[in-house]
């Protein structure tokens, strides 16, 4: 069951599936996912879990279940151990919006992001995508270090 939350995010009437936070709140609390590809459903005006991968997923099955051709949200745990040896662990937001998808499509995912990125607390770096060189692993290893 979802739930629409209304009046914060009136330029593109989107809301947030409870789903969609509790799953987050899974990766980032429970460590239960590696990472979480969040979609916009049109008929339910609101950004769902698409789809989740387990702890064991690598970098490279995230990558590969991004669409070629449409737009996403999208979050990855990304660990790492740093010079000094210690684990650490980043939380990466995508937003994800190749070339190649419809124009209706990146003006939607473009104007509810932020919306739904407040939404996600402790998220520790943002990158916006429009092809997959830009989210390739070094982009994050960049990044968290």
């Amino acid at each position: 069951m979802s739930f629409r939350i209304k009046g914060a995010n009136a330029p593109s009437g989107m809301g947030v599936a409870d789903q969609s936070k509790a799953t987050y709140m899974e990766l980032q609390r429970k460590k239960v996912h590696r990472y979480v590809i969040f979609k916009i459903d049109e008929k339910k005006n609101e950004v769902v879990v698409e789809k989740t991968g387990c702890p064991a997923e690598s970098y490279d099955d995230f990558t590969a279940a991004l669409p070629e051709n449409d737009c996403r949200y999208a979050v990855y745990d990304y660990d790492f151990v740093t010079p000094d040896n210690c684990q650490k662990s980043k939380i990466f937001f995508f937003a994800w919006s190749p070339s190649v998808s419809r124009i209706r499509s990146k003006m939607l995912y473009a104007t509810s992001k932020d919306r739904f990125r407040r939404e996600l607390e402790g998220i520790h770096y943002e990158i916006q995508a429009t092809d997959p060189t830009e989210v390739e692993l070094e982009v994050l290893k960049e990044r968290a270090y």
